[in-house]
């Protein structure tokens, strides 16, 4: 375990990519703070996915520090077409353009006098209307829909559309449809083998993509019930808000998802730029009234991928979502494709750290339970709200619990208290699956006897560790047996060392 002033509450994903994918390099990155690794399935072909499994794996070995491996599956990505002989050309505003579902090259100019785009998804001719707004490359290119032309052959369907926002149309640009409401499902063939690749591995979280309400997150759910082998862990589903859609269902979604992600890149594109801040507020509230984990990303330190320092204002947007209180920060192409990854990483952790202590000058000691738990009156608030007291009036330095499965340390994550929650466990799957949470510092541990062996092996953990000094105090979550589910229902004041059995004997506070 790494010494109390290097911990950070705030989780840290970091996306491989050919930038950082040599186990070495990646260990570098756990160590800094990454401890979520994302394999972007938009990317590769499965031999690559395994090659970024197997050195995620080797790389926590080599640092001795347990990380979850995030997959995000793609959803329906819609993109136009290849281009006529490779030749990238221009669109000026005013121009007419043909949206046409043959498979065929895009081109400038057919002879109607209009350029001609195919695209990879034929029902976008049925599925968008005269006024909705088409958007290429990011939205770099905007179109308005003037008409919707039938013809005998269905092939011959098209859309005609007027450029509004000019720019250059290369091979297989993704296409935007901020007005349309897409019959695409969310989770496409190739998402499901995708996510039964992943699940065969013991991914530790799936995000899914192309969210739009919550029976898009129930279908992904169904889909891993079904196919998860008795015994394993279903991977948690991260539902990613980067659809207007989505903000229509995000009290739904948020209940059916064991996380959200704000996807800034998306939302920027499909609606107004000024109106994202708000909505990343919207979505980090809504998901705490659920107690869900919420991680926000896109293009937090964009100027890293080619320089070693970021922005003034990038450095503000990392702060400010950890002060909005968001639970983890993504990189992707920071990571993934820049020069800089490892020092990304560590310029993230040291902004989250440095807000941290801000946050903890500021805040009362009392946990700040989640809506949805206040209201249920579980016997779980009441221990959160007691921990978070307890802990409070004696400045400790850590909350010590056992949790196999990592549902009390969900729980007390929840609480967003500002002290470190070591959660121990014998399950090596709800250890990396715990790093989700905010503020837990998963341990793997052999499951002790009874609460006292517990004690003492946490002790023993703490003072090799250098972690804590004999004398300190810690609260103690736990119940009896250890590690029977809905048993925890006791606090214990403990102070480090007082009943630990050392060689020696024991060692006095």
């Amino acid at each position: 375990m790494k010494r109390l002033e290097d911990l950070i509450l705030t989780k840290i994903i970091a996306t491989i990519g050919p930038a950082c994918d040599e186990p070495g390099l990646l260990a570098r990155l756990i160590e800094e703070g990454a401890r979520i690794i994302r394999i972007n399935f938009s990317h590769g072909s499965f031999d690559d996915f395994q090659r970024s499994y197997d050195a995620i794996r080797q790389a926590s070995k080599l640092a001795d520090i347990p990380v979850a491996i995030l997959g995000d599956l793609c959803g329906p990505k819609i993109r136009i077409g290849k281009v006529h002989e490779a030749k990238p050309f221009a669109l000026a505003v005013g121009d007419y353009v043909e949206l046409t579902r043959k498979e065929m090259l895009c081109r400038r100019y057919d002879d109607t006098g209009m350029s001609v785009l195919s695209t990879n998804y034929p029902a976008v001719i049925d599925d968008v209307q005269p006024g909705h707004r088409v958007m290429i490359n990011d939205g770099a290119i905007h179109m308005l829909v003037v008409d919707r032309v039938f013809a005998d052959d269905d092939q011959d369907h098209r859309l005609v559309c007027r450029v509004t926002q000019g720019g250059l149309v290369s091979d297989r640009k993704g296409i935007n449809l901020p007005d349309t409401d897409i019959s695409a499902p969310s989770l496409t063939e190739y998402d499901k083998q995708c996510a039964t690749w992943a699940t065969e591995r013991e991914f530790d979280a799936l995000a899914l993509s192309f969210v739009r309400r919550a029976e898009d997150v129930k279908q992904l759910r169904g889909f891993l019930k079904r196919i998860t082998p008795p015994g394993v862990l279903r991977p948690p589903i991260v539902a990613k808000i980067e659809k207007p859609q989505a903000l229509s269902d995000l009290d739904e979604i948020c209940a059916q998802s064991e996380a959200v992600m704000v996807a800034r890149g998306d939302l920027g594109v499909e609606m107004d730029l000024a109106e994202v801040p708000m909505i990343q507020k919207r979505v980090i509230k809504v998901a705490h009234d659920h107690g869900r984990p919420v991680f926000v990303a896109t293009q937090m330190f964009q100027s890293m991928i080619e320089d070693p320092s970021p922005t003034r204002a990038e450095v503000s947007d990392v702060a400010n979502a950890v002060f909005e209180g968001a639970d983890g920060l993504m990189l992707s192409g920071e990571t993934a494709v820049g020069a800089y990854p490892k020092f990304a990483v560590a310029t993230m952790a040291r902004i989250a750290r440095k807000t941290e202590a801000q946050l903890a000058l500021a805040r009362d000691d009392q946990a700040r339970l989640p809506k949805k738990l206040r209201l249920s009156r579980y016997r779980t608030a009441a221990l959160a709200r007691g921990v978070s007291v307890v802990a409070g009036d004696l400045h400790a330095r850590f909350i010590v619990m056992w949790s196999e499965r990592g549902g009390g340390a969900r729980y007390l994550s929840q609480s967003r208290m500002d002290i470190p929650i070591i959660a121990a466990t014998s399950s090596e799957q709800g250890l990396r699956q715990m790093n989700l949470l905010f503020g837990v510092v998963p341990v793997l541990m052999p499951r002790p006897e009874n609460a006292q062996a517990f004690i003492d092996q946490t002790d023993r953990m703490l003072l090799d560790s250098g972690a804590a000094q004999p004398g300190e105090p810690v609260v103690v979550v736990l119940g009896e047996p250890i590690g029977s589910p809905g048993v925890t229902n006791e606090i214990r004041l403990h102070y480090v060392g007082d009943v630990c059995k050392l060689p020696d004997g024991p060692v006095e506070a």
